[in-house]
């Protein structure tokens, strides 16, 4: 086969072949590589990024992460270590998927981007993201840069569900994907279409169920990455070319994973370094703040199959720094001040179902009007949510409520299907600051409990800086705290603390929310001019 320079593009979904030679494993000498003395500590992300897929292009390396029912989804990470991490952009710009994600009769909660896949292709400078929606079709969106835009390529009749898309050495493309039920199918030279597919394993009753497919070329030979949900990691090889025969070999399987109270890592992509060093990036669970990716060092045998580092046989908490060349920038940090300047939001932002884009807009703050007439905060559109930052994390967030309208809701929420907020309630001209609990959704995620008001206090002015803490440790119920400042600097603690439950079945873990919706009639507005997310 044609070995991949460690100077030319290598993407996970396309090949990871080791260069010029060299054994799997092995590292090039880079005259510019830091030493690898210092250590990193995991989680790498202390965020909600699951269904990790990860490629290395050039120096960077990108990851995409399911989002279900957000919007923009599949958000495409960039880091230049493997351990710091910004967010670039997302891959699928809105979800045109039908009514449900646009709160308009329906709802798409825990549908939407599910695991998906990202890739590069050399041959023509592109990156690809695949994926299914509602068990119903395929969806491909391509970008000549990280950041966008994207644009949809193409729709696929065959739903791949938890697909890997694999660019091959001879730019073929190859999409693995199924539950317990394996299989190939291979695209089109464009990537519009399929040309076929084909079973290629069938997952014995021993082992149980495997899905989450991850696909490689690594020295000829073919791998498929696949989950035991949710506490082991499998993998198939071939040698005999992409369709098969394949042998299944246990990864790992209840490994104790290096986030307290966590679970076993899980379902994420396998890439190479251009020093030619291997790394698996999974994830976590980690709820109540959702799945956290972790990352460490992979090895390999004499007869091929890949070997995560353990540390007393557990995924380690540390390791020792990927040895790299110096970045050329820092990244973005995940946490920090945003005032909500320029003429879009940045990508660390993303909606609750698709928006009205006609009821918000940036420049001078984040103006948000009434999108909709509802006592749901479930139901109201443009409710804006930002990831929690582990393990405890502090949203603040200066709303301007002079536009609000009687009947009007806007405030900062802790958002899942069992929720809190802090905000502001205008009834008959009476401006109040209130904290709302036992907002609660059933698990078919139909609303079951629209809030009740449990502290309130009285709002002279028109400015209020809100505030949640939020504790996301894992193993527990853990709580979340909300306070409010009318002068910017002393806090009032409101209400009681909330409990932020450690479910899984949601999958998404809790965020705070920016939210302002009507109760009576449209065309308040409330304006947001400042929001930080600090740690300790």
């Amino acid at each position: 086969m044609a070995m991949s320079c460690p100077d030319q593009p290598l993407g996970r979904r396309r090949v990871l072949a080791t260069a010029t030679g060299l054994a799997a494993g092995a590292l090039l000498p880079l005259d510019s590589a830091r030493a690898a003395a210092s250590s990193y500590a995991n989680p790498v992300i202390w965020q909600d990024f699951a269904d990790i897929d990860v490629i290395r292009v050039g120096a960077a390396y990108y990851a995409s992460a399911s989002t279900m029912h957000y919007s923009p989804g599949a958000p495409v990470l960039r880091s230049y270590d493997l351990v710091n991490w910004e967010i670039a952009g997302h891959s699928v710009p809105t979800l045109d998927f039908g009514a449900k994600y646009d709160l308009n009769g329906a709802r798409g909660y825990v549908r939407g981007v599910w695991a998906s896949s990202l890739a590069y292709r050399p041959s023509n400078k592109t990156f690809y993201w695949l994926g299914q929606i509602d068990f119903a079709r395929t969806y491909v969106y391509t970008a000549t840069a990280a950041e966008g835009p994207w644009s949809r390529l193409t729709t696929i009749s065959t739903p791949y569900y938890d697909a890997g898309l694999l660019v091959d050495t001879d730019d073929t493309l190859y999409v693995a994907y199924g539950n317990t039920t394996i299989n190939v199918a291979q695209l089109s030279p464009d990537g519009r279409g399929q040309v076929r597919t084909q079973q290629v394993f069938t997952t014995p009753s021993s082992v149980g169920t495997l899905e989450g497919s991850r696909f490689y070329k690594v020295n000829g030979q073919y791998y498929i990455f696949l989950t035991r949900p949710a506490n082991g990691q499998y993998v198939l090889k071939s040698s005999g070319g992409p369709f098969g025969p394949y042998t299944l070999r246990q990864v790992l399987l209840d490994l104790r994973g290096p986030i307290p109270g966590g679970g076993v890592p899980h379902q994420g992509g396998l890439v190479q370094t251009q020093s030619g060093a291997w790394y698996y990036m999974a994830f976590v669970d980690a709820y109540p703040g959702g799945r956290m990716p972790v990352l460490a060092p992979v090895s390999w045998t004499s007869d091929g199959w890949p070997v995560v580092q353990l540390v007393n046989g557990a995924w380690g908490a540390s390791y020792p720094q990927p040895a790299l060349p110096a970045p050329p920038r820092q990244v973005t940090p995940m946490t920090g001040v945003d005032t909500f300047d320029g003429t879009t939001l940045k990508p660390r932002w993303e909606w609750n179902h698709n928006p009205d884009p006609t009821k918000w807009s940036v420049g001078d703050g984040l103006t948000l009007r009434t999108a909709t007439v509802t006592d749901d905060l479930y139901w109201a559109r443009n409710t804006l949510t930002h990831r929690i930052q582990g393990p405890t994390s502090t949203a603040t967030v200066d709303f301007d409520v002079s536009a609000m309208r009687d009947g009007d809701r806007a405030g900062l929420a802790v958002l899942r299907d069992s929720s809190a907020w802090i905000g502001v309630k205008r009834d008959a001209g009476v401006t109040r600051v209130v904290m709302v609990n036992g907002l609660t959704m059933d698990g078919s995620w139909n609303t079951t409990g629209t809030g009740v008001e449990v502290a309130a206090a009285p709002l002279a002015g028109n400015r209020v800086r809100l505030r949640a803490n939020a504790d996301i440790r894992p193993g527990a119920a853990r709580p979340a705290v909300f306070s409010y400042s009318t002068d910017g600097a002393a806090f009032v603690r409101l209400g009681p603390a909330f409990s932020m439950g450690n479910d899984w079945r949601f999958f998404m873990g809790h965020r705070f929310a920016l939210f302002n919706h009507a109760t009576r009639s449209l065309g308040g507005a409330v304006r947001a001019t400042r929001f930080e997310l600090s740690v300790p």
